[in-house]
């Protein structure tokens, strides 16, 4: 998706999804995917440029579901 509404650098109040310069269909590395979820797409440089900070939210999301799932098995064959 293209989109040619382009707000004025100093006036820029959107979210950082619909400018211009990052609505490019360039791939976004996984920092720049959480700093987007924490701040409901408001700001995609918040965790910094370490790809530690990604990484540990990431393996911090598949462990707890991982977590889960196994609690949820344990708990099913316990009743």
């Amino acid at each position: 998706m293209r989109t040619d509404f382009d707000f004025p650098k100093k006036d820029l109040l959107g979210p950082v999804v619909f400018r211009p310069d990052f609505n490019s269909f360039e791939t976004i590395n996984v920092n720049q995917a959480w700093s987007l979820f924490f701040t409901a797409g408001k700001e995609d440089k918040v965790l910094g440029q370490n790809p530690e900070f990604g990484r540990f939210f990431t393996y911090l999301l598949i462990a707890i579901g991982a977590t889960g799932s196994l609690l949820a098995g344990v708990f099913i064959h316990m009743a």
